[in-house]
């Protein structure tokens, strides 16, 4: 049997691509032996200091999800918070494109935990957390990059090497063994000695995120966090 791989997956809650490319690995922890170990980082901390920000945040907003984020995770866990990010970018059905996340405050609820956990987001209580997070990613790649990072064991380097690349940046998720070669084919390219940046054609600057499949969230069966059951992804 295959050894279990943990995969580091950092992550600003608010950026589309980032959703769909975690989904990615999501789908390919079903087809290779993969645990993901969710990781916050933020656009915010990676643009301070910029003249220019190219995210437009000039109110700030983006702390607020990672705050809210670092707070789920300190008081739930790995499980509370993949159920809150999954509920964070679930498709409501609420009709028409989807391309930004839900009420962080209805999305806490979705995945059954407490909705006050979203008065984090106004206030640096974690701000820490996130920065002492967000560094340690940059750290593997360095600050020209952004979000998300993944790193991954080596699988064909000594026991304690990583392998750590940014991205890859997706329009659509692949499914089933699709994105197992994806997956295989990152670790693989980014593991080349010397290796440095692949890019394809322009991103959608617009990504339609609706219709997503996401695993189901469910309230943890004790009331005290949230759990995540796999919901059949449309193919």
């Amino acid at each position: 049997m295959a050894t279990t791989a943990t995969v580091d997956f950092w992550f600003d809650p608010a950026c589309p691509y980032t959703w769909l490319t975690s989904r990615w690995v999501v789908e390919a922890a079903t087809v290779r032996p993969l645990d993901v170990r969710w990781r916050v980082m933020s656009l915010a901390v990676l643009n301070e200091g910029r003249d220019d920000d190219p995210e437009g945040d000039l109110e700030g907003y983006l702390w607020v999800p990672v705050r809210i984020c670092a707070a789920v995770l300190r008081q739930y866990g790995q499980e509370g918070l993949g159920a809150f990010y999954a509920a964070l970018w679930a498709d409501r059905g609420d009709g028409g494109a989807k391309q930004w996340m839900n009420d962080p405050g209805a999305a806490l609820a979705d995945a059954g935990l407490p909705p006050e956990l979203a008065e984090a987001g106004s206030r640096g209580d974690y701000d820490g957390a996130v920065r002492a997070s967000h560094a340690e990613a940059i750290a593997l790649l360095g600050p020209h990059v952004g979000t998300p990072i993944v790193a991954a064991p080596d699988p064909g380097g000594d026991a304690d090497a990583r392998i750590a690349f940014f991205g890859p940046v997706l329009s659509r998720v692949p499914r089933g063994e699709e994105a197992g070669r994806l997956w295989d084919a990152a670790l693989l390219v980014a593991g080349a000695p010397g290796f440095h940046e692949l890019k394809g054609a322009p991103a959608d600057p617009s990504p339609d995120v609706s219709g997503v499949a996401v695993r189901s969230v469910a309230p943890h069966p004790k009331g005290t966090g949230a759990t995540e059951r796999t919901a059949s992804p449309d193919r």
